[in-house]
């Protein structure tokens, strides 16, 4: 068994349901670019995977684990008025503002993870500065040990800069580590550092999705404790 001193997890669909949080921005940010003309927002939606009508993501939305860089090139063609720094500012400012559905309480929850020896990170595709509003907004920015989104110098998911980084940061080595996410971006990235990978179910794919490129996958986060409890006995 695995000693695990460390776990990054993903954000959103990880310790945010995916949905409950990301359909609301994705309508405001929707007919903000649109500057409410519903017909054109729809058709910025069907860029990106997303029904504003049926407000519902399709499961290979570009939203679900893109950066916002990726969003900005779905956009950039169909609206020529904006520059694509602006489109970034926007998108960036809507999403400070979505409202974070938790998927288990995270205060205690990481909390009770910290205290019991773990360094904690966070690894999105999500810029910074949202990433951490998020957090903050819900309590949990100061639990972690390294924060790092898809701006902030480490590139983004799949690739496995910002796991090293935590390495880095941390001083923990990467077969003692564990990325935990709900996409397969995520646990592309925990393979290339070297990672554990935990699947979690609390975004949009599969458990047959995840599996075949998990270690393994729980239902949410809050299953972790009990599993990290195997993997050192």
């Amino acid at each position: 068994m695995r000693q695990i001193d460390g776990i990054v997890f993903d954000k959103d669909g990880t310790l945010f349901d995916f949905e409950a949080t990301w359909t609301p921005w994705a309508s405001q940010a929707l007919l903000t670019l649109s500057k409410n003309d519903r017909t054109r927002a729809e058709g910025l939606g069907q860029a990106v995977g997303f029904d504003l009508t049926a407000q519902k993501f399709d499961p290979k939305s570009i939203v679900i684990a893109g950066t916002p860089e990726d969003i900005v090139a779905e956009f950039a063609n169909l609206m020529p008025e904006y520059s694509e720094t602006e489109i970034v500012q926007i998108l960036n400012k809507t999403a400070e503002n979505a409202p974070m559905v938790e998927t288990v309480p995270l205060v205690p929850y990481l909390s009770g993870l910290a205290q019991s020896g773990l360094k904690l990170g966070v690894a999105t595709n999500d810029a910074e500065a949202p990433a951490r509003a998020h957090l903050s907004a819900v309590g949990a920015v100061e639990l972690f040990d390294f924060i790092v989104g898809s701006d902030s110098g480490y590139g983004g998911k799949p690739a496995a800069g910002q796991l090293f980084g935590f390495c880095e940061v941390t001083g923990i080595a990467p077969e003692r580590a564990a990325m935990v996410g709900d996409s397969l971006h995520d646990l592309m990235a925990g393979k290339a550092a070297g990672f554990l990978r935990v699947g979690v179910l609390t975004g949009l794919a599969t458990r047959e999705e995840l599996e075949p490129h998990a270690d393994v996958v729980l239902d949410n986060i809050g299953d972790i404790p009990a599993w990290l409890a195997q993997q050192q006995t």
